[in-house]
């Protein structure tokens, strides 16, 4: 086995360890069941609104986009904190020193990135699916579709978080970076309400990021037909959601390794040590 692939299977072994870990860690479990007690919670107390123009209940639309913008999360602002936090903390340091190192960590933290969301669909969508009627409309097509659309969005969204945490100069900057461009997005992409109530610009603007498309990708699989009025052009735009994701998959899977390997050159045990410092600091 040539030592790129052994680096390879050694992070894909780190990954599903770091899962399994996570499955057991009472704080990771508690932080799913909040997150999923939240989202319920939010759509169950709006469950008799009905979406303006349509005969659509609240839920069944927003708990889709809320799936999609989920998936974006995770792979971004996830992959940007523990990259930042091992810059700082010396692991990146170390995995540098070994042949192949920085190649088999990354794995890793795609690995677990990915197999993490699984925790999260699962506490979110079991309890929707029972309090909700209607919410999956599409039979197996719609999950299909749930599924390469997720597989997309993973793809076009990890790059971003990778390259966030390689290029931010911290990991208190990381909120900064990534965080409140994501919250920005978030408010903008029809993740809560339809984007066509926003400026023209403003649509624009979000499509040109992952999260709308993302978004409206979940709301095809789970919505009818009909549901595509509240969209921009009145459809699903079903070639334009794969065009636009694999486009952002494509340039983040070939600048993200750039960035990585330019910020693991860079790496040296002094800048490990001022970054612990200024973490000290940052406590006190």
């Amino acid at each position: 086995m040539s030592p790129r692939a052994n680096a390879i299977r050694t992070g894909i072994q780190r990954g599903w360890t770091e899962f399994n870990l996570s499955l057991r860690s009472p704080q990771d479990q508690g932080f799913f069941i909040f997150m999923a007690l939240f989202v319920v919670g939010f759509l169950f107390f709006n469950r008799d609104n009905e979406v303006e123009g349509t005969t659509l209940l609240y839920p069944t639309v927003a708990m889709p986009s809320i799936l999609g913008a989920l998936v974006a999360f995770s792979m971004i602002i996830g992959p940007a904190y523990v990259i930042a936090m091992e810059r700082e903390d010396g692991t990146l340091l170390r995995a540098k020193a070994v042949p192949n190192g920085v190649l088999g960590q990354v794995t890793g933290h795609v690995v677990s990135n990915t197999l993490g969301i699984l925790p999260s669909f699962v506490v979110i969508l079991i309890p929707g699916l029972f309090l909700f009627p209607g919410l999956m409309s599409n039979g197996a097509q719609g999950w299909f579709t749930v599924l390469w659309v997720t597989l997309l969005g993973i793809l076009a969204t990890l790059p971003i978080g990778m390259i966030i945490g390689s290029l931010a100069p911290g990991v208190q900057k990381v909120g900064t970076w990534g965080m409140l461009p994501f919250f920005f997005l978030t408010a903008i992409s029809g993740i809560f309400f339809p984007i066509q109530g926003l400026w023209q610009w403003l649509q624009v603007v979000a499509q040109g990021f992952p999260l709308y498309w993302l978004g409206m990708g979940m709301r095809s699989a789970f919505l009818p037909d009909a549901a595509a009025t509240l969209e921009v052009d009145g459809s699903w735009r079903t070639g334009w959601t794969v065009l636009a994701l694999a486009l952002w998959a494509t340039a983040g899977l070939l600048v993200a390794p750039v960035v990585i390997r330019r910020m693991a050159r860079r790496q040296s045990g002094s800048q490990v040590e001022a970054a612990r410092e200024q973490a000290l600091q940052w406590v006190r």
